[in-house]
């Protein structure tokens, strides 16, 4: 089978993504990046630019790299080796850059499996085995096998985003190893290039074999297999001493598997061993791994959710231990410190408002069963076992959706802890310690006092059931005294495990956080063991060094250290309501790659231009790095409001996505508004900025002659003339003008409900496009409004909403519109009258971006009164005094993105639906069109990639006619189809009897 992304001789994908024309600036080394052009199909990049992109992870720390390679094949990532070690130059293999530990940065050349290495090589449903490259996603390869009723086992929370070959690297386990244990189990063989560069494919092999091709004195892989040997001859006992006795142990090498598998078939007859599995785990020291052939699971007939409620941590970790013998899947924990933020989060606090008022911890009790009967009843049980006892309260979720509602807080929980914008952080460097989970209660209280002797405290969530907790202390590490405390929280921490039979790292691995406890956890045996097994892989130590069993100091290289420094450059003029105001905002993302979900079928928002280029530049993460680092010092001096990063930031669409998806709420919209009115200060404002931002005036214009002015639109030539002078593509259809406007029209015809005889009144806005473009559609929301007996207005002495200014980076002359709108609609809103828009991105204007602009009582008012025609039919549930026909129709539904990041494109389904229409709503991103950004003739191609996963989505519904209310949607909807969709509204109208 081959992959959607890559062919089957690895080879770039040609499939539609936007070739994103990526130009650095200087480049570092450039005879290296000759050298390297020359031998490899990949893509090279030195510059300093992309070196910043990959300085991080999702770690705390930060390490420049030498450079970024590309690699399409194995071959390439052979010859890259190969080019490295004759010069010894570390190398650095990296996926999706998820990890915890600090483990995918270093000073190396970093190679980027995501990009192109990325595909499926075959699937062997009968056989239950599967062979992938190493940057595909485990979320990818599951939505592959997901037809074969087969998949991956382990889940980590980030499987949207991380990698194959990091699972591998990592020995990724997740929250149903209670289950299925960690990927060294499903490992059955691995195509791995070694430090020289030579290619090997290691797998189960007779240790009688091994003993054979063993010789310490020859070649690469004898002497690698002389090294495995020994271990097993002389350390066996040693290793079955010191490894705990968990299933969650991910700490140094993979030695106890190695053993176990050798012993396992006695001490008189020798069995096999599977080399694949000593490289899992290995953090990429070892040999780096391009391939691997994975054993699959069959997928669960069903599933079922118990939550339990406790008014204490302490109380939740005593139940674990029973709750274990009722044989769960998944027991997963989520702590009062972790709830209080998620409440404040508009992405969880409806999930959290379920929980009971007094609840303090939960536990969330997964189960897998054959049939609904037997699911209800594994859920019921327990709570009628646990309810009363320990647990005050239970609840049960059988619905897939508000299953899923519960998993995605508990996903979200890193995220959740690092949507702090203080200076001091819920970092990661304990977060996975692993014991007994008999042991949990007493753990659980002692490691309370390490926080206590230190004068902080901390989150305990994730997997309760195995006893791996992730654990994560409130340090500030911008000073001298937070670095000296998290290293002694960490020391006590090992203490603990070491106290209590567990391991430092149940789950992320060692890294930068922690390899040097390693040398504490198995003691200085076997801490050469590991550096003697490092060196007969990798002689001169050029493979990812420092990690396992390496120099890793954990207070160095941290990303936000004593010397860190941040300095915007510039005064901020929008409100920054968060801590820390811009700077809170500039330094919120923490890596966790969110914004990397570049697979159709993992729906959601964000980040729509990665999903198109998968570069990491175009990514929220990508951009966000480049801002705090053009700002702390690490790039140039006064960067941000240079033309590179222009380009960086006008390459973020504005969809507010990350506003929704991003668990840490990272506004990337937000930050681009004020850097972009930041270059205009500096630079001046160009041309075609200033035409889209007077947007308002041109229709007015455009109105007042038309049809004359859309007959000069239809001209032979005209396109190619408006790109050459504006920049505008030539391939788009520019919207046409009606002579008559919505305000006109409204005008001569007046209201058809009085207010004295209305349930409502309702201001509706004239936004630019409705007024004169599009005003069948508030003609078609006046008809709905008046059929539910609302008093209907079109307000005067209003301007634009100041939308267009403002995503063009204009703030003053969109603060002023918001200004004048205000004033003009400040009494209406204080006599009972509600605004109603009928274009999706002016309604959020006035619902969200208001409140950067300006402040006071007046414009919160206008806020809170202002709704979408379709969220206003819903919220008072208009449509229940209307008469339908019978329409019989199926639609197919694309909600704006703006209101997708408020939480508002859901009010159009539910008021269509029970108008008769049969509607299946997209779980769809951004179109592509963005407002002027897909008119723009150097993000054409790009905005056609966007909009692309948008078509396929559309191609796969069902529904006979496709509606959205964003204008901007239904140009690109209509460009790509010949036919424009109509605003939902308008089906609305249609419908009535």
């Amino acid at each position: 089978m081959a992959s959607t992304n890559q062919n089957q001789a690895g080879e770039p994908a040609t499939d539609g993504r936007a070739d994103y024309d990526y130009q650095g600036d200087e480049v570092e080394r450039p005879d290296m990046v000759d050298d390297l052009e020359g031998i490899v199909d990949g893509d090279v990049r030195f510059d300093e630019y992309s070196r910043e992109l990959y300085a991080t992870d999702a770690s705390a720390y930060e390490v420049l790299p030498i450079g970024v390679v590309f690699p399409t094949s194995t071959e390439d990532v052979s010859a890259v080796v190969s080019y490295c070690a004759e010069r010894e130059i570390p190398v650095l293999p990296r996926g999706g850059g998820t990890s915890l530990a600090g483990q995918a940065v270093n000073e190396a050349v970093v190679l980027d499996f995501s990009r192109f290495m990325n595909g499926i090589v075959d699937v062997d449903p009968e056989g239950r085995r599967a062979r992938a490259r190493a940057g595909i996603t485990l979320g990818e390869l599951n939505r592959t096998l997901e037809p074969h009723g087969l998949k991956f086992a382990p889940d980590p929370s980030t499987a949207d985003r991380s990698a194959l070959g990091g699972a591998i690297g990592n020995n990724t386990t997740g929250a149903h190893s209670l289950k299925y244990g960690k990927t060294d189990a499903y490992v059955e063989e691995v195509e791995a290039v070694l430090s020289d560069g030579s290619v090997h494919t290691f797998g189960e092999i007779e240790i009688e074999e091994l003993r054979e091709r063993a010789d310490p004195d020859g070649d690469l892989v004898e002497r690698i297999h002389a090294e495995v040997v020994r271990i097993i001859d002389e350390e066996g006992d040693a290793v079955e001493e010191a490894y705990p006795s968990i299933k969650r142990n991910v700490s140094g090498y993979n030695l106890d598997v190695l053993i176990e598998e050798a012993r396992g078939k006695g001490a008189t007859e020798e069995g096999t061993v599977n080399l694949a599995r000593l490289l899992v785990g290995s953090e990429g020291t070892l040999a780096i791994v391009t391939e691997a052939e994975v054993s699959l699971e069959p997928i669960p007939e069903t599933k079922a959710l118990g939550l339990l409620t406790y008014h204490s941590l302490l109380d939740a970790m005593e139940d674990v231990g029973a709750i274990l013998e009722h044989d769960p899947a998944a027991v997963e924990v989520l702590d009062g410190v972790l709830l209080e933020l998620a409440r404040d989060l508009e992405e969880f606090k409806d999930v959290v408002g379920i929980l009971p008022d007094e609840t303090d911890t939960f536990l969330l009790v997964e189960f897998y069963a054959d049939g609904d009967e037997e699911r209800r009843e594994s859920v019921e049980t327990l709570l009628a076992d646990r309810v009363g006892d320990v647990a005050f309260d239970g609840l049960s979720a059988f619905d897939p959706d508000e299953q899923k509602a519960f998993w995605k807080m508990r996903k979200a929980s890193t995220p959740i802890l690092l949507s702090r914008t203080t200076d001091e952080k819920h970092i990661a460097f304990i977060e996975d310690i692993a014991i007994p989970p008999e042991h949990l209660p007493e753990y659980t209280a002692d490691f309370q006092q390490v926080f206590e002797d230190h004068d902080t405290f901390g989150s305990f969530y994730a997997h309760a059931g195995p006893g791996c907790m992730h654990v994560r202390p409130l340090v500030n590490t911008k000073t001298t005294e937070g670095v000296e405390t998290m290293v002694s929280i960490s020391d006590a921490a090992t203490d603990l495990a070491v106290k209590y039979g567990g391991s430092v790292s149940g789950e992320h691995g060692d890294g930068r956080a922690r390899t040097q406890w390693n040398k504490k956890l198995y003691g200085e045996r076997l801490w050469e063991v590991f550096r003697d097994l490092k060196t007969a892989f990798d002689p001169d130590w050029l493979l990812n060094p420092g990690s396992v069993c390496g120099d890793f100091d954990m207070s160095e290289n941290l990303r936000h250290d004593p010397d860190y420094e941040f300095e915007a450059g510039f005064e901020p003029r929008l409100n920054w309501e968060n801590e820390n105001g811009f700077q809170g905002m500039a330094e919120l993302c923490h890596g966790c790659g969110g914004c990397r979900t570049s697979q159709e079928g993992a729906g959601g928002v964000m980040c729509p231009t990665y999903r198109a280029s998968r570069e990491e530049i175009t990514s929220t993460r990508g951009r966000a790095n480049m801002l705090r680092q053009a700002m702390s010092g690490d790039l140039p001096e006064e960067q941000f409001a240079s033309e590179f990063m222009q380009e960086v930031m006008e390459l973020c669409i504005g969809c507010k996505g990350c506003a929704r998806d991003c668990p840490s709420e990272v506004d990337m919209a937000k930050l681009k508004v004020e850097l972009t009115h930041e270059h205009h200060e500096r630079h001046g404002v160009d041309l075609r900025s200033r035409v889209f931002a007077n947007i308002d005036a041109l229709s007015d214009l455009g109105s007042a002659t038309a049809p004359v002015s859309n007959w000069l639109q239809r001209l032979p030539g005209s396109g190619i003339l408006t790109e050459k002078t504006l920049g505008i593509a030539r391939e788009r259809s520019l919207p046409e003008f009606h002579a008559e406007t919505l305000t006109e029209w409204f005008e001569e015809r007046g209201p058809r409900v009085s207010e004295e005889d209305a349930d409502r009144k309702a201001l509706l806005f004239p936004d630019a496009f409705t007024d004169h473009n599009s005003p069948d559609a508030g003609k078609a929301a006046i008809r709905v409004l008046e059929a539910a007996g609302v008093h209907v207005k079109i307000p005067d002495g209003v301007t634009g909403s100041g939308r267009p200014a403002y995503s063009k980076g204009m703030i003053e002359k969109a603060r002023t519109q918001a200004d004048r709108n205000v004033t003009a609609l400040a009494h209406y809103v204080n006599d009972g009258w509600d605004v109603v828009v009928v274009e999706p991105s002016d309604a959020v204007m006035f619902q969200l971006d208001y409140l950067d602009l300006l402040s006071g009582d007046a414009v919160e008012r206008l806020a809170q009164n202002t709704y979408g025609v379709m969220e206003y039919v819903d919220r008072f549930r208009l449509d229940e005094g209307m008469a339908f026909a019978d329409v019989g129709e199926s639609l197919t539904y694309h909600g704006h993105c703006h209101q997708k990041a408020i939480k508002k494109e859901h009010h159009a389904v539910g008021v269509l639906r029970r108008a008769g229409y049969e509607v299946d709503p997209l779980d769809s991103g951004c179109c592509g069109m963005a407002g002027s950004f897909g008119y723009e003739a150097e993000h054409y191609s790009m905005s056609q990639a966007i909009g692309s996963v948008l078509f396929d989505q559309i191609d796969s519904s069902d529904g006979e006619r496709v509606v959205a209310p964003g204008s901007s949607c239904r140009s690109q909807i209509g460009d790509e189809y010949d036919e424009k969709p109509p605003h939902p509204v308008r089906k609305l109208a249609d419908a009535l009897a």
